[in-house]
């Protein structure tokens, strides 16, 4: 039993306090390691947190290495942003289409056949009518057709032969050339298997013949999809861009998709600079043209106004093609034969060209931030923007943490956006714009993150276009959907080889997804367009379509 300290002498006391204070000694000495046991453990725990983030980092590569090999592209390091679907975001569109309605099928209306079936009763039995049962199906079959041309021999030794059918080509008629497209193009079915299709139900054709069924003899469709793009870029009020890569002739090349809500259309070129995209929205005008717009072009682009000042006149100046403009740059004091000095002037001409022709009027282009998509009044997808958090690699907790509460803020913040979509106000406005600043301007300490967040405010204007102009969407996913289809074409049939091949898979595409924004079946059309069952056409141009709805 312990003495009471009132009974300890002053040795004893001496000692007791002693031993206390050697054992407070030990237990701080004990918490002195676990401590620095525990830093150690946070230490190396941070360390492989920093190895596991190379260790993704150098897989990626590896992995973008062997799609590059196999000619594929890259797969991207993280998941697709969430934003768009973001939970507790319950708010439907306008736009959005009404859910369709149950109940019996409109085609009930169009019966095409009618059969009566008999069934054996008993005597006596009464007869009480009829009930209907409506089967769908589908009929398939070759017919081969022996047309029996007259032939005359006028008096003066001329013969006259009566004409074929209209869109008899090559021993073969049209609703096979309309299947055949509606399967590739719509389908996605490569020319080997229709091929083999129609030679199992009985056609007698080559894999050779099926690639001229689709690749030639379509000028109608190009033109037709060239005139597309131009009501598009003319009456549409928003075009949402985006790119892919694609092959053709065993080389890699790009392919833009520039869209609106009633239009698309594709276009494979060998480069994806800006150069190149401005002659896209071009069109199928070839002229250079230095007007107000094109020398604003070129103050943008921040040219020597010692340059500039030989070239400026009162009154706009065209030139019909590539090689006079180049001859009156020469002879004003401009290098052409440099490339990164005549780059500018080349694109400020095609963009007074552009907007010479009154294309691009007062439309906004709506991009991923990709540097050949800064033309005219540009925007920012707000998908792309947030998706830029999931490319920070963050070591520690307290960086997952930061970049956990700007992903929620941001989202939130893009919430109240497509809120101010429905409802504009002046006052909505303001309070966004502020709002924008306090969230971009938080700084966290994670440098990477800080840097990102500074990197967006200064695109402030781009990423807030939609407080000007509400009708413009707020992302991008217009054009990935669309360019979905092209991938999946890309992945069947692989690439192409020849121009016309080239064009007729642009045009094809680009037709079938205008047909689809535009509420029209894409089989229908491809009848109208080749003339089966009637001799005019029944189908408006889709480029009026275009414009009537824009």
């Amino acid at each position: 039993m312990a003495e009471h300290a009132d009974t300890l002498s002053l040795k004893a006391l001496r000692e007791r306090v002693t031993a206390l204070m050697e054992r407070a000694d030990r237990a701080d000495a004990r918490i002195e390691k676990l401590e620095a046991e525990n830093q150690r453990l946070r230490d190396e725990n941070d360390q492989l947190r920093l190895e596991n983030t190379r260790l993704k980092v150098d897989n990626q590569l590896l992995r973008d290495e062997i799609a590059r090999l196999k000619n594929l592209a890259p797969r991207p390091p993280f998941r697709p942003s969430g934003m768009e679907n973001a939970p507790g975001d319950k708010t439907v569109s306008a736009k959005d289409p009404a859910p369709r309605p149950r109940g019996p099928k409109n085609d009930t209306k169009r019966v095409t056949r009618e059969e009566v079936l008999p069934v054996s009763v008993p005597p006596g039995s009464r007869f009480k009518g009829y009930k209907d049962c409506f089967v769908r199906d589908l009929v398939l079959k070759v017919e081969v057709v022996r047309y029996r041309r007259e032939c005359w021999v006028t008096p003066e030794g001329d013969t006259i032969l009566a004409p074929l059918p209209a869109g008899i080509r090559g021993g073969f008629g049209p609703n096979l050339r309309r299947f055949c497209l509606m399967l590739h193009a719509h389908g996605q079915v490569t020319t080997q298997r229709m091929t083999t299709l129609l030679n199992d139900v009985g056609v007698e054709i080559s894999k050779r013949q099926m690639v001229r069924f689709l690749t030639e003899r379509l000028d109608g469709f190009h033109a037709e999809d060239a005139a597309v793009l131009h009501a598009g870029l003319v009456s549409a009020p928003y075009v949402t861009v985006d790119d892919t890569g694609s092959r053709h002739t065993n080389r890699n090349v790009y392919t833009t998709h520039i869209g609106g809500e009633h239009f698309t259309a594709f276009r494979t070129t060998s480069s994806k600079s800006r150069l190149n995209f401005l002659a896209l929205l071009r069109g199928n005008y070839q002229d250079y043209v230095l007007n107000d717009a094109a020398f604003a072009f070129l103050e943008d682009r921040q040219v020597d106004p010692v340059l500039l000042a030989p070239l400026k006149r009162q009154e706009p100046q065209r030139f019909a093609n590539q090689v006079p403009f180049l001859q009156h740059l020469a002879e004003h004091g401009i290098d052409i034969f440099d490339t990164e000095t005549l780059r500018p002037f080349a694109e400020a001409g095609i963009w007074g060209a552009i907007r010479h022709h009154g294309l691009v009027g007062n439309a906004v282009i709506v991009s991923d931030d990709a540097g050949q998509f800064r033309v005219g009044t540009h925007a920012l997808c707000w998908v792309h923007a947030e998706r830029l958090l999931h490319k920070l690699m963050p070591a520690t907790p307290r960086q997952v943490k930061h970049v956990e509460t700007l992903r929620e803020l941001i989202w939130l913040f893009y919430k109240q956006l497509k809120n101010y979509q429905r409802s504009p106000s002046q006052r909505a406005a303001h309070g966004l714009q502020v709002r924008f600043d306090r969230i971009f301007s938080i700084r966290t300490g994670y440098g990477d993150l800080d840097k990102l967040l500074f990197r967006l405010r200064r695109r402030k204007p781009e990423l807030l276009r939609v407080l000007e102009r509400p009708e413009i969407p707020l992302h991008i996913n217009a054009s990935e959907r669309d360019l979905r289809g092209f991938v999946i074409k890309r992945k069947i049939s692989g690439g192409t080889v020849s121009r016309n091949g080239r064009l007729a898979r642009d045009s094809m595409l680009g037709l079938s997804k205008t047909c689809q924004k535009l509420g029209l079946s894409f089989w229908r059309y491809l009848g109208d367009r080749l003339g089966i069952g009637t001799s005019h056409p029944t189908i408006p141009p889709l480029a009026t379509m275009i414009v009537a709805r824009s």
